[in-house]
């Protein structure tokens, strides 16, 4: 079996390095959602407390639950002492207001934990999905490992401050990156600016929340095509965000974190400043979509000769508008034949986009079509054939 390299393209020209992006964050991470393209990265491995960008982790399970079938929307979630507002942990901390032995709908918890940044609604869902915070942050630690997020660790489900919450810029990424890909019926709830709490069960927290019903997130409100996803901020951290937005069809994903700015709206402006440089500076080129037949697989024993090959997701590459194109290759990998059968979907190669000979995209080649195995007659033809060398 050979390995075969098929050029699909080549442009080698000498390119220049764009600009490097400058911002007064500790760490900040910018990538391209299709590409997955690293745009801007800065400190972007290093382990800091991610302050209530935390409860995206926190999300995330929940979404699972829903996705499963394992809770709607409708469910009513019971409320704790620990979750109670009277608590002194809420005192300073972010909060729906809730009041023990109410019940809380999954809708509004996930609001309030979007909008509001509310660390008692995610006190709800930990105990309501593990029985206990500390419980549940085991299955917080196994899902980050799940979805590619090695160094993440979790001491609560809510972000306040304990040694053992610590993740980094580009995890965080990773993780805003797949709440985006994997719940798209639950993905728009992170664009709501307000959001007003109906159940209060106290006077004071009916008053609390007249005054409480916008997100954090201020970027929802000065860039359009921002969209989510969770804003943090800790007097030790400093102000912290992991957004997306898309624009003409094109999303990026950007994290900042160490932030001292003044308040959220100077996050805000940071984060704004991030994307724009990312919108400004590069673009994006679709080589292939789905079904397009990039090149035909020889197959060994099968009732085809070939087996054409596609890309499960549209294959993208990120490249600095200043060069375009220049500079890039792009190659299909694939050992031949192939040998039979081969099911539809099956991986049969590779696809790989290189720039100044670093790999800047790469991307699974799966059959378009199965390919059935030739019968024992069949193989015996086909072998006397290659030994007479008609094939």
């Amino acid at each position: 079996m050979n390995k075969k390299i098929f050029i699909l393209l080549l442009a080698l020209i000498t390119t220049s390095a764009r600009a490097d992006f400058s911002t007064r964050a500790k760490s900040a991470f910018l990538v391209d959602y299709d590409s997955g393209a690293e745009i801007v990265a800065k400190n972007a491995d290093e382990l800091m407390p991610p302050s209530s960008m935390i409860k995206l982790m926190t999300l995330a399970v929940l979404f699972d639950e829903i996705k499963a079938g394992n809770l709607t929307l409708d469910d009513r979630l019971t409320v704790s002492e620990n979750a109670d507002y009277n608590n002194p942990l809420w005192y300073p901390a972010s909060k729906i207001c809730l009041v023990a032995g109410q019940t809380i709908s999954v809708r509004d918890a996930i609001l309030g934990l979007i909008v509001l940044s509310g660390g008692d609604a995610s006190v709800v869902v930990a105990e309501k999905l593990a029985g206990s915070e500390t419980a549940f942050t085991e299955l917080m630690q196994k899902k980050a490992r799940d979805i590619g997020m090695p160094l993440s660790t979790f001491g609560n489900a809510s972000g306040l401050p304990n040694p053992n919450n610590l993740m980094t810029s580009r995890e965080l990424a990773t993780l805003a990156t797949h709440i985006i890909a994997d719940y798209p019926d639950l993905y728009p709830m992170f664009a709501t600016k307000r959001f007003q709490f109906k159940e209060y069960k106290s006077d004071w927290c009916q008053d609390w929340g007249r005054t409480h019903t916008m997100n954090y997130n201020k970027l929802l409100f000065i860039m359009p095509g921002a969209d989510g996803l969770k804003t943090g901020h800790t007097s030790e951290g400093g102000y912290g965000m992991v957004a997306s937005a898309k624009i003409g069809g094109r999303r990026l994903v950007g994290v900042i974190n160490g932030f001292n700015g003044q308040n959220h709206d100077a996050l805000a402006k940071e984060m704004k400043k991030l994307l724009e440089y990312g919108y400004a500076e590069t673009m994006n080129k679709v080589f292939f979509n789905p079904g397009d037949v990039i090149v035909n697989v020889p197959v060994w024993y099968g009732r085809q000769d070939t087996v054409p090959a596609t890309v499960q997701k549209p294959f993208v590459i990120t490249v600095p508008k200043e060069n375009g194109m220049t500079g890039v290759r792009v190659v299909a990998r694939y050992n031949e034949p192939q040998p039979a059968p081969i099911a539809q979907g099956a991986e049969v190669g590779e696809i790989i986009a290189q720039k100044d000979g670093q790999v800047i995209a790469r991307a699974p080649l799966v059959a378009v079509n199965q390919v059935k195995k030739v019968q024992f007659f069949g193989r015996i033809i086909r072998n006397i054939r290659v030994i007479l060398g008609i094939d």
